[in-house]
């Protein structure tokens, strides 16, 4: 398998273990990744504030996909979600399609429609599989308790995105449990992590998270686990802002699922960056089956 890596604006400038995490753990089930430097923002941000720059720039990176034949992987749910939508409006809407292609024109690009976007998760859980994951399994876990944060931009609009059950989704849950750890149910388990509002709201930004964090606190989880650049953010630098600021005591250190997947596959923690995480996971040590 071979997939052009996007891995959007926010990872490079705050989320480096992500994209060092991921790579590691995709290179252990042989899946080649190429890097096209041209791809640009997924246009995540102007989606509410110009409509018609928003597909432009996702059909971009789409169409410089499709120049080299590849499917595109996606490591932040935004991104996913942008890149889906933008996929899906221009399958629908020729006139709106040709209208995109003639900007893209100018750099010899054009949108057809014949690649696919698929999120880290996805290529996991189908393309992966989960029996050749378990195989993969040199330390698992045991007893460790942890919160799976789907995020909103994998889920809804549940006819473009297509990932999993939008009320229900399974994926992420079979994908922390092939690690030995355990899923815990939790009511704000498909709640908005609150970083859509960071820098428009802060405090409401706060507020979804402390009610997001107070929710997995209550219901047993050691830790939040997170596949989504914003949220991760959210969750893990937002959570130390927050915890400077306000007097609680929900603390929660979150993980990113190459992180977690990682650690049970015995890759390197140099690679999969846990220094760099804001909240320390180092506890999580104590959750390794020993024999």
């Amino acid at each position: 398998m071979n997939y052009a890596l996007f891995i959007g604006c926010n990872i490079p400038a705050h989320l480096n273990q992500y994209e060092s995490s991921a790579r590691a753990v995709l290179g252990k089930f042989n899946i080649d990744l190429t890097d096209i430097t041209e791809f640009n923002c997924c246009g995540y941000p102007m989606r509410n504030i110009d409509h018609d720059a928003f597909v432009l720039s996702s059909a971009r990176n789409l169409a410089l996909a499709a120049k080299k034949d590849l499917n595109i992987i996606s490591l932040c749910k935004c991104c996913y979600g942008s890149l889906k939508k933008a996929h899906y409006l221009l399958k629908e809407n020729s006139s709106f399609r040709e209208n995109i292609n003639r900007t893209l024109n100018r750099e010899g690009l054009r949108f057809e429609g014949d690649i696919e976007v698929k999120h880290f998760l996805s290529v996991l859980f189908h393309e992966v599989g989960l029996d050749v994951i378990t195989e993969k399994i040199e330390y698992p876990f045991k007893n460790l308790k942890i919160a799976t944060h789907y995020g909103c931009h994998a889920l809804r609009p549940s006819n473009i995105v297509q990932f999993d059950d939008p009320v229900a989704p399974i994926i992420f849950d079979r994908l922390v449990e092939v690690t030995g750890a355990m899923s815990v149910d939790w009511p704000a388990k498909l709640d908005c992590c609150g970083a859509p509002l960071l820098g428009i709201n802060n405090d409401l930004s706060m507020d979804l998270t402390e009610k997001k964090l107070k929710s997995g606190k209550q219901s047993g989880a050691d830790y939040l686990c997170s596949a989504c650049t914003y949220c991760q953010i959210q969750f893990d630098h937002v959570q130390k802002m927050i915890q400077s600021m306000r007097d609680n005591d929900h603390q929660l250190p979150s993980l990113l699922y190459s992180q977690l997947l990682g650690l049970s596959m015995g890759i390197e923690r140099e690679l999969l960056g846990l220094e760099l995480n804001h909240l320390p996971i180092d506890r999580i040590d104590d959750f390794f089956i020993t024999s």
